[in-house]
């Protein structure tokens, strides 16, 4: 039996504030974009690889920090990975040209792909030896990511506009050394034998930036030029080497086996498709409250803030009972649907609209729909997998929501900019080009919730088939 640890809610604190900053990292930028685009020289469609460089590096890398973890020992990798966050953030910080600003982002992705997975790991030791404590501490933690949002989009406005647009990578830094110096907090775990799948991690991760690049250049250089066909057949062939590694050697990332979950695969499509359409959504809608309302970056900022509170309170009280009441597949569809109306309300916003005309009421009717549906969609695709898999089911509905955020993201840049979106100072062209990026994130999310609403299996049907499956002989069942 093992020992309850006497600090482990001190220890939740630690952990609760990475989960806080590790999304932060995530929405702080937003308000920054436009003065960034100014400093250091991005193109308007340049300007999404400030995020993509993140989310791509991070979705891409999430398994190998959750194998990390497992082999190296969670703490090692926890306070690694802070430690790569912290050079991520002076480099993006200190950066004076744009490619630069995209280095020290990627590096910043690859300290967020060692923490989020790790410090999981280390939230289950410290509390699973109570089903109690570990959905309070669950819930804690869970709270952190809300947080992390509302909070990332007032500091980034607060510092965009008082300070200077590098406070919102400066901020991390005696953030990080706190955490380190907080580290001993943590349960230490020895290292054990194991090997890591790096060419697997280097095969998705490079495959998904090729794919994310190929889909910004077309526009510029067509989409069917030699070059953006070869990068396309480029990406696929690095993706298809990636499910052939894992077929193929004996400690893979990402065990095929585990897509026999119960809605694991219906789970991470939602997952994709919303993620697709939530980023640009929070894209644009910052770009269009300043460089077609004008507004500055703290009122930009401000003006999100409704938004992200409304997803706060959902996400943490509202959601898990209704849940509770009529399962996760209808909240799925019905979310995704409502994130879809919202976005078509927020495409008929015209060059001269007004915040509570034409932003408030759309914002909070798209965030309403995010908030429904994504934590019903993480446990849809943990809840049926084996104690064992649970960690890999995780990373894996993590990994697909930040895919489908940065291919989102890329897809409907390519449509905002030849529908006039490049067009600075033309107001009503860029309008068109940002309400045509909504129409695409809003088919995105009318997709996914039909699909979902059709497809995916219900509790009900998910807990007649585990009920029926017959019980496994000769298994030793752990603790």
């Amino acid at each position: 039996m093992s020992t309850v640890n006497p600090r482990r809610w001190w220890a939740l604190v630690v952990l609760a504030a990475a989960q806080f900053m590790v999304i932060m990292d995530t929405s702080i930028i937003g308000v920054a974009l436009p003065e960034m685009q100014k400093d250091l020289g991005f193109t308007q469609g340049e300007l999404q690889w400030v995020f993509n460089a993140y989310v791509i590096v991070f979705g891409g890398l999430l398994l190998l920090g959750g194998r990390l973890s497992d082999l190296v020992g969670a703490r090692k990798i926890f306070v690694t990975g802070w430690a790569v966050m912290i050079a991520g953030s002076v480099l993006a910080a200190a950066a004076q040209t744009a490619w630069v600003e995209i280095a020290g982002r990627a590096v910043q992705g690859v300290g967020g792909a060692l923490i989020a997975p790790s410090a999981m790991t280390l939230l289950m030791m410290l509390f699973m030896h109570d089903p109690k404590e570990l959905g309070k501490a669950m819930a804690l933690y869970g709270a952190a990511a809300p947080a992390g949002g509302t909070a990332g989009v007032f500091l980034g406005g607060v510092f965009t506009e008082w300070a200077a647009w590098q406070w919102v990578f400066i901020i991390y830094i005696p953030i990080g050394l706190a955490t380190l110096a907080a580290a001993r907090l943590l349960p230490n775990v020895e290292s054990r034998r194991g090997s890591v799948d790096v060419l697997g991690a280097v095969a998705v991760t490079a495959g998904l930036a090729l794919a994310v690049f190929a889909v910004v250049r077309a526009p510029e250089v067509g989409w069917g030029s030699t070059a953006t066909i070869l990068e396309l057949v480029g990406a696929a062939v690095l993706l298809a080497l990636f499910f052939v590694i894992q077929k193929s050697i004996r400690e893979p990332l990402m065990p095929l086996s585990v897509w026999r979950v119960p809605r694991l695969g219906s789970a991470n499509l939602a997952m994709t498709l919303l993620g697709a359409a939530w980023i640009p959504m929070w894209y644009f809608l910052n770009l269009y409250l300043q460089q077609v309302l004008g507004y500055g970056a703290f009122a930009s900022g401000a003006a999100l803030l409704p938004m992200t509170v409304l997803l706060m309170i959902f996400m943490t009280a509202i959601t898990a009972r209704l849940m509770m009441k009529v399962g996760a597949k209808p909240l799925i569809g019905i979310g995704l649907l409502l994130l879809a109306a919202g976005l078509v309300w927020l495409a008929a916003v015209p060059p001269t609209g007004t915040f509570l005309v034409d932003v408030l009421p759309a914002s909070l009717v798209a965030a309403l729909g995010m908030s429904l549906a994504y934590i019903p969609a993480m446990i849809a695709a943990m809840s049926g997998a084996p104690q064992e898999q649970a960690g890999l089911a995780s990373g894996i509905v993590n990994t697909t929501y930040n895919v489908g955020s940065a291919l989102g993201l890329a897809a409907l840049t390519a449509v905002a900019m030849s529908q006039g979106a490049d067009q600075l100072g033309n107001l009503p062209k860029l309008t068109d080009g940002f309400s045509a990026a909504f129409i695409g994130a809003a088919i995105t999310a009318a997709v996914g919730g039909v699909v979902t609403l059709l497809v995916m299996k219900s509790d009900k049907a998910v807990a007649a088939e585990a009920a029926a499956a017959p019980a496994p002989q000769g298994e030793k069942v752990s603790a």
